[in-house]
């Protein structure tokens, strides 16, 4: 079935920090009992996850209550079936209905007790205030929002221009206050963000043209709502299909237009666990193949010129399976089982004429910008690496620049897996 719509003084300074960021870590949790918490915690899935990810199925349905876990099904985001011409074909159909039973079947064979799709969607909006669904919803004790688009999770749960909760929006947040878990993937993912949610965009054409709010017909056009989603995690920014998509320069853009300092940026397949959201104790874990970015702002400066927009002084830090990052102290925490990494290999970073995976570009390869940094952080050959964009007019560059405050770390000794504190600047060229 388809997959519903990711110098010797440097050393030593690096290492010191790496013995640091291992010495606060503590390694993710491997026990397989319910996981209680008053506050409730978010699994967020940057798209794409995989029928077969028993990793991230499992720690959403552990959070949920292990094999008493009831997962309600939230897929409002996809089209209605009014509107899939293959609605009446079960393996064609795409559609909230038909996804809503795919999820449910997948998280029942994961070891949910019980899955069920909520039924609601843009062609039943008023459902959203359903005392019968607000019942459903108070019978679960985890949810998941499937992907689509965002903005139609929007329309059918959120109300006037206040965005203000429907009754089963009001009883899933009541939910989560009260230690349920919510999970979403791609879309189901970005509408936990607080204000300023993305709701499209492409990173060329973000750097050209900066933001506007709004939702537009045009995709390449960066747009973003000011009110937010449903505003379970607002310590930062949230995006998706980060990597795959190359999304890290619109990523950057929002975040600069919009005065927010930091941006988490998911992975497909990979999950962001967000241990009691919106406390001062906010505390995250990464779970997955790939990672989770967080792009840090705060000494970050952005210039308008006649030649263009540019960016300076932001970081990237790239963190994997088992990494986790304290939200209050803007603190990575290095799984101990990476090591820090001291590079041997003198192989220059590889030319990269398309650090955002342009859509226009035919021989284009997805984590483009998240290859560029991992190669400069694996070579000793040097401290800095410039790629470019694959559209002119302006074409714009990034840079990558090993510094105060970066550290790598690797998992197998041969090259960089997680890395933290990479400085990035972009401007026209």
């Amino acid at each position: 079935m388809r997959v519903p719509s990711v110098p010797a003084r440097r050393t030593v300074l690096a290492c010191g920090l790496a013995v640091a960021l291992l010495a606060a870590a503590s390694p993710a949790s491997a026990d397989s009992r319910p996981v209680r918490n008053r506050t409730g915690s978010l699994v967020l899935i940057g798209g794409a996850l995989k029928e077969n990810n028993t990793q991230v199925y499992g720690e959403i349905i552990k959070r949920a209550g292990g094999p008493r876990a009831r997962i309600g099904i939230i897929t409002a985001a996809s089209v209605p079936e009014s509107q899939d011409p293959h609605a009446g074909d079960p393996d064609l159909c795409s559609n909230s209905a038909c996804n809503g039973a795919y999820y449910a079947e997948l998280f029942e064979r994961h070891g949910a007790a019980d899955a069920q799709w909520i039924p609601l969607d843009i062609d039943h909006v008023a459902d959203a205030d359903s005392d019968a669904v607000v019942a459903q919803v108070d019978s679960m004790t985890g949810f998941f929002f499937g992907g689509g688009d965002q903005y139609r999770y929007v329309t059918t749960l959120l109300r006037g221009d206040g965005h203000k909760d429907s009754k089963v929006l009001a009883a899933i947040r009541a939910k989560l206050a009260h230690g349920a878990v919510v999970s979403g993937s791609s879309a189901g993912a970005q509408i936990a963000s607080g204000p300023d949610m993305v709701s499209g965009g492409e990173s060329y054409e973000a750097l050209r043209d900066g933001s506007a709010p709004g939702y537009f017909d045009d995709p390449t056009r960066l747009g973003y709502i000011p009110r937010g989603g449903f505003g379970f995690l607002r310590s930062g920014l949230v995006d998706t299909h980060t990597g795959a998509y190359g999304r890290e320069g619109r990523a950057l853009r929002l975040a600069s237009d919009t005065g927010h300092d930091r941006v988490y940026a998911l992975e497909e397949n990979t999950a962001l666990v967000v241990d009691r959201p919106g406390t001062g104790r906010e505390h995250m874990t990464v779970l997955g193949p790939n990672g989770v970015t967080v792009l840090d702002l705060r000494d970050a400066r952005a210039h308008d010129s006649a030649n263009g927009w540019s960016l300076r002084r932001a970081r990237y830090s790239h963190l994997t399976d088992g990494d986790q990052y304290d939200a209050r102290t803007w603190t990575p925490r290095v799984h101990p089982g990476k090591q820090p990494l001291v590079p041997a290999d003198t192989t220059p970073v590889p030319a990269n004429a398309d650090v955002f995976h342009s859509a226009a570009d035919p021989d284009g390869t997805p984590y483009s910008f998240r290859t560029t940094a991992l190669a400069l952080a694996s070579t000793r050959a040097q401290n800095s690496a410039t790629a470019t964009t694959y559209e002119t007019g302006p074409r714009f560059a990034v840079t990558f620049t090993k510094g105060r405050g970066f550290a790598a770390f690797t998992g197998d000794g041969t090259g960089a897996r997680t890395v933290v504190g990479l400085r990035i600047d972009i401007a026209p060229r």
